[in-house]
């Protein structure tokens, strides 16, 4: 190829790479996307992050915890408490200390969790018993219909305000109810079947009841009046919010981002437990009954007693034995001396005396050895069966 054709060829290349790129400029259009990523790590830690955030927004202190260990630490007067967390472990010690917390000055706002049992006469949430309100299924009460159809907006929980047109919608669970039986409640909100907050005086303090408090989670808390019913059941005060953060344990862990290896480490123990289950060798058969000899009896009721009565009470019955077969061949024997005895014992069986007194000396408390053991043994059992 000449240099001729080299050139004609590379002006045919930028002619085709300028027209591609006039018709890419004329054609294409710039825009924005918005890609959703899901909730942050911040938010899936915090439940209620979007409710503090929102809260600071409005000038208030807002600080969370896991325990009531700040209680003591926290001045009740201008502070208002959160309780939102799990109360199923909550101890009388505890609900004494909240409700003392309160009733010095402190705003608290709690979320009943059971309903009231008729039959033993509690709920089992130990902090509502003590401000005798009672939660209850809302299917179980008997609205009348007219006023289900005069409200516009049935499943939402309604809060008027003096000097306030029109009320204050919120999104709480329609399904719970809660009942004041003492008429102790001095303002609450209602849908239009149940009633969903309850608010009392106790002491310098007050207490705020709620059926749920979804409605301020990072999901809920944009939607009709539910962030500002938080603020305004808190307002000019700062703001103490327990609740506890669950964590994912180490075998969820395990099992969510190591699912094949664990199936894997299962399958392997499966194995080895079958492995060292397999018998060894054939199946060894019981002996039969019948092949054990009087000797094997004897030699296992002499272990037994050994074991079980020791050497001493062997001996001596050894010796008592030779000196009762020793009354019958000698008449008179109980009426001599030890010495005497001995003598006559070394005439019937032709021992000299001093093995005899060796043989029936009183036996030691110790434990002997094996051979000294056999050795005494087969004396008196020399000597009785001389007698």
């Amino acid at each position: 190829m000449n240099r001729r054709t080299g050139w004609w060829l590379g002006a045919l290349a930028v002619l085709l790479l300028g027209g591609l790129s006039l018709l890419l400029y004329l054609k294409a259009r710039p825009y924005q996307q918005v890609i959703d990523h899901g909730p942050s790590p911040a938010a899936q830690a915090n439940p209620y992050l979007a409710a503090e955030l929102f809260l600071r927004g409005r000038g208030l202190a807002v600080s969370h915890a896991e325990t009531l260990a700040v209680l003591p630490q926290t001045d009740p007067h201008g502070h208002t408490l959160l309780l939102f967390g799990e109360r199923a472990r909550m101890t009388p010690r505890e609900v004494d200390q909240v409700l003392n917390w309160t009733r010095a000055g402190g705003r608290l706002v709690f979320v009943a969790e059971s309903l009231w049992d008729a039959r033993s006469q509690q709920s089992h949430d130990l902090l509502l018993d003590r401000v005798q309100l009672q939660q209850s299924l809302s299917k179980d009460l008997k609205a009348p219909a007219e006023d289900l159809q005069k409200d516009r907006y049935p499943a939402l929980t309604k809060l008027y305000l003096e000097d306030e047109d029109a009320p204050a919608y919120a999104g709480f669970d329609t399904d719970f109810h809660l009942d004041d039986p003492h008429n102790l409640a001095q303002a609450w909100a209602n849908s239009a079947k149940a009633t969903h907050m309850m608010q009392l005086a106790y002491g310098l303090g007050t207490i705020t009841v709620v059926t749920d408090a979804e409605l301020w989670k990072n999901p809920h808390i944009g939607k009709y009046d539910n962030a500002w019913l938080l603020w305004y059941l808190s307002a000019d005060t700062d703001v103490t919010l327990i609740f506890s953060t669950t964590h994912d344990g180490l075998w969820t862990l395990l099992w969510r981002y190591f699912a094949q290896a664990m199936v894997a480490l299962l399958a392997l123990l499966g194995l080895w437990l079958w492995q060292v289950s397999v018998r060894h060798g054939p199946v060894q058969m019981p002996a039969p009954a019948g092949r054990r000899q009087l000797q094997e009896h004897l030699r296992a009721s002499a272990d037994f007693l050994l074991r079980h009565n020791g050497q001493r009470a062997l001996l001596q019955a050894l010796q008592q034995d030779v000196l009762r077969r020793a009354r019958r061949r000698h008449p008179g024997f109980d009426q001599l001396n030890v010495a005497e005895q001995w003598l006559a014992l070394s005439r019937l069986t032709r021992q000299p005396t001093r093995a005899i007194s060796q043989a029936l000396s009183p036996v030691r408390n110790l434990r002997l050895s094996s051979a000294e053991f056999c050795r005494q043994v087969a004396h008196l059992q020399t000597l009785r069966n001389t007698l």
